[in-house]
């Protein structure tokens, strides 16, 4: 469920991870009462010649505080999210959500599950290990370096299993060799993460006869479905544009893997 409601927000906190990767924790007046895992919001620039907001995945959900944080990649100088990372406690900004859909919690009850995230899409699986309530939960995550950010917070909350592309920690390479390596198995998996990671855990599962939930990275403008800036291709006709098409932030971002080509 999506609430599409403008509010202003108050950043609460910021830190710098690593590199580029920065956390906020907004303090929000409705947007979190209805947020899952999964979901992302917009987050608007206060600069006037930036129209568009910043669709950025939810990494933590905090209710009672009504407050939800966000890990977020800088991507280039004078871009929206560098004016996110240079904001701190007390600053407002606009934001638009929860948007699109979460993963589906139910189906992974009582079962053994990989929990699955890539790069920037590791933090939206940090709620989701929080939450989840499974026999096994095993979560695998791949980062480019020693910089494992939020890992702590995983551990507290799982199985944690790392691959990095450097080899620097855990299983060098990515994620899939990381299950191979330590021989981990499952009945559901969730992930979150680049589509080429998401192809093979797609096709793993497949292989494997295992019900899969992809949560997709696309370049997204409106964030509410009206564009299709942000659509892949799907097995099923879209009833909103008759085509093999669906909308990542409308339809998504959390997909059955067996829904899209990739």
């Amino acid at each position: 469920m999506s609430c599409k409601r403008k509010e202003t927000a108050v950043v609460v906190s910021q830190e710098q991870l690593a590199n580029g990767i920065y956390s906020m924790w907004l303090q929000t007046e409705e947007a979190t009462e209805i947020a899952v895992p999964g979901q992302f919001i917009s987050i608007y620039t206060n600069d006037g010649s930036k129209l568009l907001p910043r669709p950025i995945s939810l990494c933590e959900i905090d209710k009672e505080k009504k407050q939800l944080r966000v890990v977020y990649r800088v991507t280039g100088e004078r871009t929206g999210t560098e004016q996110f990372s240079e904001m701190t406690a007390g600053d407002t900004i606009d934001i638009l959500g929860p948007l699109g859909n979460g993963f589906p919690l139910e189906e992974g009850r009582g079962k053994k599950a990989f929990l699955m995230g890539g790069g920037i899409g590791v933090p939206p699986i940090l709620e989701l290990a929080k939450q989840l309530d499974c026999e096994q939960k095993q979560i695998v995550i791949g980062y480019r370096d020693a910089e494992t950010f939020l890992k702590e917070e995983f551990e507290a909350n799982g199985e944690v299993y790392i691959s990095t592309e450097d080899g620097s920690v855990g299983t060098t390479g990515n994620v899939m060799d990381a299950i191979l390596e330590n021989a981990l198995e499952a009945d559901i998996i969730y992930a979150c993460g680049p589509t080429p990671m998401l192809r093979a855990i797609k096709k793993y599962a497949e292989e494997k006869d295992i019900v899969c939930y992809i949560s997709m990275e696309e370049r997204m403008a409106c964030g509410i479905g009206a564009c299709l800036a942000c659509v892949c291709q799907s097995k099923e006709k879209d009833h909103h544009s008759n085509v093999n098409n669906k909308r990542v932030c409308k339809d998504g971002p959390v997909f059955l893997s067996t829904e899209v080509e990739l």
